[in-house]
């Protein structure tokens, strides 16, 4: 195994989660990568495991200068490899040459987006860990340098579970924290149809000075969360379903609180599009879906903590789910056992106290 691959998962043990920031650690991840697979360029994205929109992304070498194109083709265009499928692939690692035959121009992402910033191949990784999506890896050649080989994505798809393993611990990691007065307000920021800022409040000024912060951009780019919101938006306009809007995610700060950031469409008479995006400390409701992934909770397992919360008794739980007091008994075993608790009082403080829920 190569000596970077090794160190890749030698940064899994649990430890470092508290040694180094979520940020430090894609930084690392990217490195070593570099010394197995060589590439020009590198982004590693976390992503909300609920809706699977971006969080915060490490970006290099001239990425951020085309991530507005990367969004508009992962969201509002039909293209190879989109990762919203990847994360439900059964390898969930794959090269653009490798889907398009080696004929790169059949992607309109490589034509719009990659040959104009010079770069050629790309390769992609959904990072999974139990069962949920908690990030994005995409590495990028350049034009003049050789396709991805199978061998390269072999290599990356063997250390992609540790990478997610590690970016779902960050979200574990526990630390509560008293919310200011400032946090504890609304922002609210209207952008137009092509992305750009129109206007906002003081709170969601404070609030994108911290989001660009988290991800070290300048004063004039658009948090990538923002973005990912915005560009969900859009996307539900095209579709036909019926089904609620997913543009909205829930990110953890450096702080240890969650912030919610939500993306809906405004639309004028005149037929103008504007979009509209709110800043607010994350509710419960917000929180408990993520929480539930990272401790791969199931759906009934996570409909029973809700009502742990309501004080329900394992009576009450039973009458009100409609199955046995020993099946709700069974439920409780195994969800003491995923959260490393031993009581139902010790799972409250745990999931309440310790990640901020109300």
């Amino acid at each position: 195994m190569h000596e970077g691959i090794k160190a890749i998962k030698r940064l899994s043990e649990k430890h470092n989660t508290e040694q180094m920031s979520s940020q430090k650690y894609r930084e690392t991840v990217i490195a070593r990568l570099r010394e197995a697979v060589p590439f020009a360029a590198a982004c590693c994205t976390v992503v909300d495991p609920y809706t699977l929109l971006s969080t915060g992304a490490v970006t290099e070498q001239g990425v951020e200068n085309i991530h507005s194109k990367l969004f508009e083709h992962e969201y509002l265009q039909g293209d190879y490899n989109k990762y919203d499928e990847l994360a439900l692939a059964r390898v969930p690692v794959a090269t653009l040459s490798a889907a398009t035959e080696g004929q790169l121009e059949r992607s309109s992402r490589y034509r719009e987006a990659l040959q104009p910033a010079g770069f050629g191949d790309e390769l992609r990784a959904a990072l999974q860990s139990e069962g949920a999506c908690w990030g994005y890896l995409t590495l990028f050649r350049s034009q003049d340098s050789a396709m991805f080989q199978e061998e390269e994505r072999a290599l990356v798809a063997s250390v992609a579970p540790e990478i997610g393993a590690m970016l779902r611990s960050y979200t574990l990691q526990l630390g509560a924290v008293k919310r200011s007065a400032q946090e504890e307000e609304h922002g609210i920021m209207v952008l137009s149809e092509q992305l750009i800022p129109l206007t906002f409040n003081t709170v969601a000024r404070k609030w994108l000075s911290r989001l660009r912060e988290m991800e070290q951009l300048g004063d004039d780019t658009l948090p990538n969360p923002v973005r990912a919101v915005c560009s969900r938006a859009l996307a539900d306009r095209q579709s036909d379903s019926a089904a609620p809007s997913r543009a909205k995610i829930s990110l953890r700060l450096a702080q240890g609180n969650f912030l919610t950031l939500q993306g809906s469409l405004l639309e004028g008479p005149s037929g103008l599009t504007q979009l509209a995006v709110s800043f607010m400390p994350a509710k419960s409701s917000d929180i408990l879906p993520i929480i539930a992934e990272a401790y791969a909770l199931s759906v009934r397992e996570l409909q029973i903590v809700e009502h742990i919360a309501k004080g329900l008794s394992t009576k009450e739980l039973a009458e009100v789910l409609h199955i046995s007091r020993y099946t709700v008994q069974d439920h409780l075993k195994s969800i003491f056992a995923k959260t490393g608790v031993t009581s139902r009082r010790e799972l409250i403080w745990t999931l309440f106290s310790q990640y901020n829920l109300d």
